[in-house]
């Protein structure tokens, strides 16, 4: 297969990498060896820090609460919690004990919760202490057996209710930090089952193995070129994400990294801790770049520290990208990954001189992994560079398949390939580009509209804060795109206005029909505009009719 991204490769990243067959938490093991006393992690809100040695031995002793108690390799662990430091001990004692990680949005209601518990058959429930009320009214429907409950600091007990509940900070000091002895096929048994496909439909629990995401972690610090025990990693991307799961937490262990832990995004508080700690790796996703750049107040800081920031989760608008570089002064590059890969497959170079970075691309594939694009219709002919399809992709971090669901699974993939549902082509250079999702492409008197394509071109209007566009409803047309805008604090602007400055932008055909503005946009637990909420707004409204 011709791989013609190769000549572009950053200067030090390899082509393929000997990848370690260890278990995911062996990570850190290894970096608790080599750098004990290095600081692993720092709480923003508290400023409550554990270094490598700290983090490693309050695991182990987790893994053996959760033996003591009855859990068993293979077992679900459930994690319910935000981006807290207790969030990495259960993470990685789970694994020590040879359980399966489920992490659950912190954001979830009690449907989200009641589906994954029962869906995943956890037996076990680590809980953040305002978060219990939520699991309290679904626990009964559920077969969780036991529930640690943490208040997410170390010297104050949580109320417990009665029944199986248990302290998770004091079951800690209870048992040994040495690490149990848990044989583990790392290309065979699970590390996570990782639920995704909520913004398109039922959400499906995809099996990563531990050299999934053993690969995928050490693949990303491999791109970035990251610095043995010099980064540190401002981790604000929700952890139960599969995104902040491996760019802000697996991997900068992997690199004995330091992660300054937020558990939301606020601009404020993004700016005086990149300020603070001397932030110097930053992945987010658009929305959290363009209301960084849409601030008054970010001229204010020091924000220099920074190598890197890689943006993922979605599109990232150009205009977005272009001015996010200009503030900063460091390098804003676009990424691509899916659940299905752990996440990452794709990133533009980290080139400070921009030379090799495409704007509006996702970028060259990561070491091992191969792409290509193939025809919509029967995904069974390779097309040539420069013409539009599905991106399928091949890799180390390529999900075993999703839980429980064999037809599924058969469905994205074949012959070892993933068929990720995305629109997208390649370039005579090898750089990748996605067009948008195959689901939500507009479907206009017969032409096809992406959403991406004209989100980009109304993002390039300064008054603009956030924007989306989705297909909406209409008997003649079968569709027409209507945007959903927010704009920047005291800035005015009429829907003729931006049609108007569409025009010079975007074919007829493209253009939106209707432009509603709002206040904020929904966002998805990983911060991603939730354009499914839209559509289904839409359709609500024309099936009313």
């Amino acid at each position: 297969m011709e791989r013609p991204w190769y000549k572009f490769y950053p200067e030090g990243v390899p082509k393929s990498i000997a990848y370690p067959e260890i278990p995911l938490h062996g990570l850190l093991e290894r970096s608790a060896s080599t750098y004990p006393d290095r600081t692993a992690v720092i709480s923003g809100e508290s400023g409550y820090k554990l270094t490598y040695r700290e983090l490693d031995s309050l695991a182990s002793s987790f893994a053996n609460a959760l033996e003591g108690m009855g859990a068993v390799k293979g077992d679900r662990v459930a994690i319910f919690l935000p981006n807290i430091p207790q969030f990495l001990i259960a993470y990685y004692g789970a694994l020590k004990a040879g359980c399966v990680v489920t992490t659950i949005s912190p954001l979830a209601r009690e449907s989200t919760l009641l589906f994954q518990l029962n869906d995943s058959e956890a037996e076990t429930l680590v809980v953040y202490e305002p978060l219990l009320p939520i699991f309290l009214k679904v626990a009964s429907s559920t077969a969780v057996k036991r529930t640690f409950v943490t208040s997410g600091s170390a010297e104050r007990a949580p109320r417990l209710p009665q029944g199986s509940f248990y302290d998770f900070d004091r079951m800690l000091s209870r048992h040994p930090p040495e690490s149990p002895k848990v044989e583990i096929d790392p290309k065979k048994e699970l590390a996570c089952l990782q639920y995704t496909g909520g913004t398109t439909g039922t959400p499906k629990g995809a099996m990563l193995t531990h050299f999934n995401m053993v690969s995928d972690a050490i693949a990303f610090s491999a791109w970035i070129k990251c610095r043995f025990a010099e980064e540190t990693f401002l981790t604000v991307l929700p952890l139960s994400h599969i995104f902040g799961m491996t760019t802000s937490m697996n991997s900068p262990i992997y690199a004995a990294g330091t992660i300054v832990l937020l558990q939301k995004f606020d601009v404020k508080t993004v700016l005086e801790t990149i300020q603070r700690h001397g932030i110097t790796v930053f992945c987010g996703v658009p929305t959290m770049y363009a209301l960084i750049v849409a601030s008054p107040e970010a001229q204010s800081y020091n924000l220099r520290s920074v190598k890197c920031c890689i943006s993922g989760g979605s599109p990232l608008p150009p205009e977005v990208q272009r001015r996010f570089i200009q503030l900063m002064g460091g390098v804003l590059v676009e990424g691509y990954g899916l659940t299905e890969c752990s996440p990452g497959t794709h990133t533009n170079p980290v080139d400070p001189s921009m030379k090799t970075v495409k704007i509006g691309s996702i970028g060259l594939p990561w070491p091992d992994v191969d792409a290509k694009i193939v025809d919509l219709e029967t995904g069974s002919k390779t097309l040539p560079p420069g013409e539009v399809g599905e991106l399928v992709i091949k890799g180390p971090q390529v999900m075993l398949g999703y839980w429980k669901k064999p037809e599924e699974t058969k469905n994205v993939l074949r012959d070892g390939w993933l068929y990720t549902g995305d629109v997208a082509k390649m370039d005579e250079d090898g750089y990748f580009y996605i067009i948008d999702r195959k689901k939500d492409l507009i479907k206009h008197k017969g032409y096809s509209v992406y959403p991406r394509e004209v989100e980009d071109a109304i993002y390039e209007h300064p008054a603009v804060k956030l924007c989306a566009v989705v297909g909406k409803p209409d008997p003649i047309a079968g569709e027409v795109p209507k945007a959903f805008v927010v704009l920047k604090d005291g800035a005015q602007l009429t829907a003729d206005e931006l049609i108007n400055f569409l025009k010079d932008r975007l074919e007829p055909y493209k253009l939106v029909k209707e432009v509603e503005f709002r206040k904020e946009l929904p966002l998805t637990p990983a911060g991603k505009v939730h354009r499914r909420l839209l559509r289904e707004e839409e359709l609500s409204k024309f099936s009313k009719r």
